[in-house]
C-alpha cells in the first residue's frame, strides 16, 4: 500500500480531517508552497511510514503549524510491528520540542478500514 493510501484513510477515518492541503507561503519575492498531508480544525499532522523518509516529519509539521497557527502532530505507519531505529530518532525529537506522536499499524489499518 502507498503512503498516500495511509494518509487518506488516516485523515478521513482516524482523524476526522481533510488530506493534502495546500498552503502557500512567501520568501522575498518568491512564492512556495507547502502541503499538509492532513489538516484538522485544530492540527495539521505529517504522516509517513517507517522509514528513512520520515526524518523530517517534525520540521514539515512545525513549519506547517507556523503557517497555520495550528498545533503539529506527526504520525508514522509501522510496517513491521516493532520500535526501529527511524521511530526511535522521530518519537525522541518529538518528545524534546512539544509534537504530538502517534504510530499506527499499517496492517491494522489495511485490514480493518479498508476492509482487505
Amino acid at each position: 500500500m502507498f503512503e498516500s493510501h495511509y494518509i487518506a484513510m488516516l485523515c478521513a477515518l482516524v482523524l476526522g480531517g481533510e488530506p493534502e492541503v495546500t498552503h502557500p507561503y512567501a520568501v522575498g519575492y518568491d512564492l512556495h508552497r507547502i502541503r499538509v498531508d492532513c489538516e484538522t480544525p485544530t492540527q495539521v499532522v505529517e504522516v509517513g511510514r517507517d522509514t528513512r523518509s520520515s526524518l523530517d516529519s517534525i520540521q514539515q509539521a512545525l513549519f506547517a503549524a507556523h503557517l497555520t497557527g495550528k498545533s503539529p502532530m506527526v504520525v508514522l505507519i509501522d510496517t513491521d510491528g516493532r520500535e526501529g531505529a527511524i521511530e526511535f530518532r522521530v518519537r525522541t525529537a518529538a518528545e524534546m520540542v512539544g509534537v504530538e506522536y502517534r504510530v499506527y499499524s499499517g496492517d491494522f489499518l489495511a485490514k480493518n478500514l479498508m476492509g482487505s
